[in-house]
């Protein structure tokens, strides 16, 4: 028997119509667990993002005593050209005593009397290091707490830290999440395309009587199964990009939330891998249910 796109488009209308509420529910279901996994792929995206921003703009500051020599001075100055040398610091600048007064007064200008009872020479000359990753701030600030001359290495490692923490148990919650509502909704499409063959099982047989194909009777279930997960991921992919419009209008005025918004484009290549596992999960899930009514 000849398969043709007027039959399989036929037969696959046919058996949506039978079972509405089911081919909904189903839909439901993909698109529910698929937009969790678009809103994990979108933080883990932005959390990139970030730490790009990161290696530009997060430094840690190594601080001299105020009482430092300069041989000590020379001594970090050198450590941290080795450092540069082996492409572990991006780059690093010296800020002396007149400079740093300099950002103390503009800091504190709305406290005047604090400006005028503290001299240059009491705020410590430091370096100001950008590594070139930020997961090494850590690394870099704790090799030179100890040397000589250092009076103390400030950096931002808690709050990187904390913030790659917090989104990868939400990433990760998300994504178990996600995972049981796919796993239910591919057992809906299972039941709703079994349901379909169930009803007409009769027609089956005949249909392997007189030389139908097992494909040639496949077919037309497994399209049903693609469209409902086209369905349900187009639905997630319309609410991620929805999310991701609205954090970006929300990001320009957050400086939290600044870093963690991605382009369009990114979710965009978010939405196309959400439309190609509801088809998969669509046309796997309509595959299975078929073939156990095939054997007749």
């Amino acid at each position: 028997m000849g398969l043709s796109l007027e039959y399989v488009g036929k037969e696959t209308a046919n058996n949506l119509r039978r079972n509405v509420l089911m081919s909904t529910a189903a839909v439901l279901c993909v698109a529910v667990s698929l937009a969790l996994v678009g809103m994990a792929l979108l933080i883990k995206q932005g959390v990139a993002n970030a730490t790009i921003q990161w290696k530009n703009g997060v430094d840690l500051s190594i601080f001299m005593n105020t009482d430092a020599s300069l041989q000590q001075s020379q001594a970090v100055a050198s450590e941290l050209t080795s450092l540069q040398q082996t492409g572990l610091v991006r780059r690093f600048s010296y800020v002396n005593q007149d400079q740093a007064y300099a950002e103390f007064k503009k800091m504190e200008g709305n406290t005047p009397e604090l400006v005028e009872s503290v001299k240059a020479t009491d705020l410590p000359p430091s370096y100001r290091v950008v590594p070139s990753h930020a997961e090494l701030i850590s690394q870099i600030g704790e090799r030179f707490r100890s040397t000589a001359g250092v009076k103390d290495v400030v950096y931002s490692k808690d709050a990187v830290n904390s913030l790659l923490h917090l989104t990868h148990i939400l990433q990760v919650s998300l994504l178990v999440f996600a995972g049981v509502l796919l796993l239910s909704a591919g057992l809906l499409i299972v039941n709703t395309i079994r349901m379909a063959i169930y009803s007409r099982r009769r027609e089956v047989a005949v249909m392997k009587l007189v030389g139908a194909t097992n494909w040639f009777i496949r077919i037309p279930f497994m399209v049903e199964g693609m469209i409902q997960g086209l369905v349900g991921a187009g639905a997630a992919f319309v609410f991620v990009y929805a999310v991701r419009n609205v954090l970006h209008h929300v990001g320009h005025r957050n400086a939290f939330l600044g870093p963690l918004v991605v382009t369009s484009s990114e979710a965009i290549g978010t939405g196309i891998f959400i439309l190609l596992v509801g088809a998969f999960i669509g046309v796997v899930g309509s595959g299975l249910a078929v073939t156990q009514f095939l054997d007749v």
